[in-house]
């Protein structure tokens, strides 16, 4: 059997390993646009911090690929012709498969302005990327950040610490998608005591070039500002464009099932460019989260060996410190009419806050100490189990972790006017 993962990070290795549990013999095959081994883009922001050396980004090394009896071609997959089950690489010949695993994860996507191209504009996404950034990574340099993501205020965070001056273009809140508007007050706070600046209420209308290599910005609703780097964290989306002429299904992702097999038998999909269930019965939802990555790359490895492997569901979590703040979120942690709010703590220093839906835990935020984040993993088994429960057994989940203060929780119903 001949076996083609495209991709090679958090799904795709752990599909390889996985098929290699179950299947030694079989020909695989990793194609690769990056150079080099694995790394982790989860370490990326750690590395402009100074926190890991570059070494450490790497997760494989090539004999790990030996190890596993595959071979890495770094190429572009630029089309996938299931008929002939064959796929079209950029500067290669057609390579064919029996079984396909779409592992190709997600790429940046930047807005609309006019001049957000060529030296000292970069996302935050790839090794590439990050190694463009370090070399701007000078005290005292002018750095915007576009957008105010998680990858985003990571890459704020990184500028901070290197004692950038660090302004955030942002049109509404920070963290939309990640915190609810409590949690999200906070950190925002917390970067203003780090002297982060926030520029709201205009547009970007363009960006020049000055002589001296750095970049005047226009807005509509204000003076002009010059930055030396500008760093895009506007959004994402799946890295499936190649698969335009293909049968395959799509949405935000490739749709797949608890399976992980797309449409057309024989090819699966996993990570950021698949759309499958979620513990709250969702049919296709794409959560690009490296976690969810790993757990969907060993349901597809182990079915592309022949098992009959029934994936549970992903589980949104996003973790991580940033402006001395622990800051957290899983699950359903926005709520909805007639949904219950438990907040088990709302002093100055922490925020820790769970939401349940008819007796059932659905989500929770974190922001303030490392201890928040404990008590939140130790929802994460209730979140799954779907099972109900009441205001007194989460106080006894999460006493071991939380302080007795913490405990006096606020409790109410939400409606539509609160």
């Amino acid at each position: 059997m001949n076996v083609v993962i495209i991709g090679n990070s958090a799904a795709g290795l752990n599909a390889l390993e996985t098929f290699r549990e179950y299947d030694k013999t079989s020909s695989v095959t990793i194609v690769t646009k990056e150079k080099g081994p694995a790394y982790s883009r989860v370490l990326l922001p750690y590395y402009l911090r100074k926190k890991v050396d570059y070494e450490q980004l790497y997760i494989r090394d090539w004999k790990y690929y030996q190890k596993m009896n595959a071979v890495v071609i770094e190429d572009t997959v630029t089309q996938v012709d299931a008929g002939k089950k064959t796929l079209t690489l950029k500067n290669g010949s057609p390579l064919s498969y029996d079984r396909l695993l779409i592992a190709s994860g997600s790429k940046p996507v930047n807005p609309p302005i006019e001049g957000l191209e060529g030296p000292g504009i970069y996302n935050m996404w790839t090794l590439q990327d990050t190694e463009n950034i370090e070399r701007y990574f000078q005290e005292g340099k002018r750095v915007l950040v576009i957008g105010a993501s998680f990858v985003s205020l990571q890459a704020t965070w990184a500028a901070v610490k290197r004692k950038l001056d660090v302004s955030v273009f942002v049109r509404s809140r920070i963290m939309r998608t990640v915190l609810d508007e409590e949690g999200a007050s906070r950190v925002e706070s917390n970067m203003l005591k780090h002297g982060v600046s926030f520029i709201r209420g205009s547009n970007l209308e363009q960006i020049h070039r000055n002589s001296d290599g750095s970049m005047k910005i226009d807005f509509s609703d204000q003076a002009s500002l010059d930055f030396d780097l500008i760093i895009v964290g506007a959004g994402i989306k799946a890295n499936i464009d190649f698969l335009e002429a293909s049968d395959l299904h799509t949405e935000a992702g490739i749709l797949v099932n608890n399976q992980m097999e797309t449409n057309i038998p024989g090819i699966y999909a996993a990570g950021d460019a698949a759309a499958g269930p979620s513990v709250f019965g969702e049919e296709h939802v794409v959560h690009g989260l490296w976690p969810t990555a790993v757990e969907q790359g060993k349901i597809a490895g182990a079915n592309m060996a022949g098992t009959k492997s029934v994936y549970d569901g992903s589980l949104n979590m996003n973790v991580t410190s940033m402006f001395d703040l622990t800051v957290a979120s899983m699950g359903k942690f926005l709520e909805n009419e007639g949904d219950e709010q438990i907040v088990f703590n709302n002093d100055s220093e922490n925020y820790f806050k769970l939401v349940l839906d008819k007796e059932a835990l659905i989500g929770g935020t974190a922001v303030g100490s490392p201890d928040l984040i404990n008590s939140l993993g130790l929802m994460k088994t209730l979140i799954q189990k779907n099972e109900t429960v009441d205001h007194f057994a989460l106080a006894n989940v999460v006493e071991h972790q939380l302080t007795p203060t913490m405990l006096n929780s606020n409790k109410h119903i939400c409606d539509k006017t609160n």
